[in-house]
């Protein structure tokens, strides 16, 4: 059973993957009254103070989700503290996390997917270069590993 409380989703711009993952959380715990501090971030800056993604907002309203005010931020130190669970949408930013994190806050590092059985070290597709068709199966992914997460969650 895992005793977590608070959860922040990381992918590389905090416009696609994170937010969608947050979105698709946050109504999730709404849904079933659970109280979940639930948060994302980027792990570059290129994207801070920016709206998530049109597509990604788009694929998330067709899903009863609105995350347009959501605004992109990169992970800043006082996350390994603040979070119970930092969780990664890709092997790039799981590395990238690991490197920031103080020894003592590894543990709370994974990936979406490795919540997933069967779909453990895999990544959720990065939708961003693609066709906005791209963005359906990251949402796929991104709701797998939110109820996945939400299994253990529950405990």
């Amino acid at each position: 059973m895992m005793d977590r409380k608070s959860v922040l989703f990381v992918c590389l711009g905090n416009i696609c993957r994170s937010p969608l993952a947050e979105g698709a959380l946050r109504q999730r715990a709404e849904a079933e009254d659970l109280h979940l501090h639930i948060d994302s971030a980027g792990t570059s800056d290129w994207h801070v103070g920016s709206e998530p993604d049109r597509r990604a907002q788009a694929i998330a309203a067709r899903h009863g989700i609105n995350i347009s005010r959501l605004r992109s931020r990169q992970v800043q130190p006082r996350d390994f503290r603040s979070f119970d669970l930092i969780v990664a949408m890709d092997s790039d930013n799981l590395a990238a996390l690991r490197q920031l994190a103080p020894p003592d806050a590894v543990d709370r590092l994974s990936l979406l997917m490795d919540h997933v059985p069967g779909r453990e070290g895999q990544s959720v597709t990065d939708p961003y270069f693609g066709s906005s068709d791209g963005f359906e199966t990251t949402w796929t992914d991104v709701v797998q590993g939110v109820e996945a997460l939400l299994v253990q969650l529950r405990g």
